[in-house]
């Protein structure tokens, strides 16, 4: 869902699968302190889960869309 939603809005992304790279679950559950997916760190601020309301607040706050 996220990644069609950052399609839509024309917002550069890399989607990582956690399933299959160790390491970069590891990471976001440092940077969440969550086992929850998504895990969508957007410039600093990182959101757990497709929350658009926050997605759409930190996007236009970084000045990203």
């Amino acid at each position: 869902m996220a990644k069609a939603y950052f399609d839509k809005l024309g917002v550069k992304y890399k989607d990582v699968d956690v399933e299959r790279d160790i390491s970069a679950a590891k990471e976001a559950v440092e940077k969440s302190g969550q086992m929850g997916v998504p895990v969508i760190d957007i410039d600093g601020t990182v959101i757990v889960g497709f929350d658009r309301p926050r997605i759409d607040t930190t996007l236009r706050d970084k000045k990203l869309v």
